[in-house]
C-alpha cells in the first residue's frame, strides 16, 4: 500500500483539489454538492492517472534512469527503477484512473444536465497524457509549463465554476483562476531544477534551459510575483474580499525557497526543501482565497 500511495505521488494532488475547489466556491447560491463530489472526483482521477503515465513515459524516454535515486518530490517515484512495479503496471493503473474519471464525468452530465462536460473531460485528460507521451510530449519541447498552468489554473477553476453556475466561458472565474495556475506552475518549475542535468541527458527541454540552472530562481521568483499580482487584481476588481491579500505572508517562504533554488541549484538534498515549500505555498494561498469568497 505504501508503494502504491509513493506511485501516485499523493503529495500533488492537493494542487488540482483545491483549485477545483477554488472555482467551485466562486458563485454564491445554491451549492449542487452531487455535481460538486463528482466533478471533484473526476479532477483528482484525472490528475492522478497524469501523475502515473508521467512515470510510465519519463521511463520509457529514459529520463528517469538517469538517477535512480528517490527524492519524493521531483524526479518520479522510481518504483520501477527499483523494479517495485513494471511499466506495464503503471500504464494499466493509469488507464484505470483515467476510466474511473470519464465515468465520473458521464454521471456528471445527468446530473447538470450537460453533456459538454464531456468533450472538456476528453480534452483535458488528452492534454495531460499528451504532457509526457508521444507523439507530442509538451514537457519535452519546453511548452509543458505553458500546459500545466493552463490545466491547474483556469481547466480547474473554471471546471468548478461551470459546474455550479452553468457558465462557461467566464471572465470573473478566468481571472480568478491565474494565481493558482501561476503558483503550480511554480511547483512544476521547481522541481525541474534538480532534474534539469537528467533531463537534458536524456533530451528532454524544460524551462529550466531557457535560464540555465544558476539564472533559473529569477523565473521561479517570476512565477510567484505573477501569482501574488494576480492576487491584488481579483481584489481591486472585488472578485474576491480583502482577505485574499492575508496570502501575501507567503512570500516570506518564497523568498526562502528562490534564495535555495539560487544558491543550491545542483543540490538536490537541499532542493528538497524549495519544493515542499512551493507545494505548501501554493496549498496554503489556495485555502486563504477559499476563505477570502466567504467573507
Amino acid at each position: 500500500m505504501r508503494n502504491i500511495i509513493r506511485a501516485l505521488r499523493l503529495s500533488f494532488l492537493s494542487a488540482s483539489v483545491i483549485s477545483f475547489v477554488f472555482g467551485s466556491f466562486i458563485i454564491r447560491g445554491r451549492f449542487k454538492l452531487l455535481g460538486f463530489l463528482f466533478g471533484l472526483l473526476c479532477a483528482a482521477s484525472t490528475h492522478l492517472s497524469a501523475n502515473l503515465i508521467n512515470d510510465y513515459a519519463d521511463s520509457k524516454s529514459g529520463v528517469d534512469w538517469q538517477d535512480k535515486n528517490f527524492y519524493n518530490f521531483f524526479g518520479g517515484s522510481k518504483l520501477i527503477q527499483e523494479k517495485v512495479f513494471s511499466e506495464r503496471f503503471y500504464l494499466r493503473l493509469a488507464l484505470f484512473f483515467a476510466f474511473l474519471a470519464a465515468i465520473s464525468v458521464i454521471i456528471l452530465s445527468f446530473i447538470i444536465k450537460n453533456i459538454s462536460v464531456i468533450g472538456f473531460y476528453l480534452v483535458i485528460i488528452s492534454l495531460s497524457w499528451l504532457y509526457t507521451q508521444k507523439p507530442l510530449r509538451f514537457s519535452y519541447r519546453r511548452i509543458g509549463e505553458i500546459f500545466i498552468f493552463l490545466l491547474f489554473g483556469p481547466a480547474l477553476v473554471m471546471g468548478g465554476y461551470f459546474i455550479q453556475a452553468g457558465i462557461f466561458p467566464d471572465l470573473k472565474s478566468f481571472l480568478l483562476s491565474l494565481p493558482l495556475g501561476f503558483l503550480t506552475t511554480a511547483i512544476l518549475f521547481a522541481n525541474e531544477v534538480p532534474d534539469y542535468s537528467g533531463d537534458r541527458s536524456a533530451g528532454k527541454n524544460t524551462w529550466v534551459s531557457l535560464t540555465g540552472i544558476d539564472k533559473a530562481f529569477i523565473l521561479y521568483a517570476a512565477l510567484l510575483a505573477c501569482a501574488f499580482f494576480t492576487i491584488v487584481l481579483g481584489v481591486a476588481l472585488k472578485y474576491i474580499s480583502p482577505v485574499a491579500l492575508l496570502s501575501f505572508v507567503l512570500v516570506i517562504p518564497g523568498v526562502k525557497a528562490a534564495y535555495i533554488l539560487k544558491e543550491y541549484p545542483s543540490d538536490k538534498i537541499k532542493l528538497v526543501t524549495s519544493s515542499k515549500i512551493t507545494i505548501a505555498i501554493q496549498a496554503l494561498a489556495g485555502v486563504i482565497l477559499i476563505i477570502s469568497l466567504s467573507i
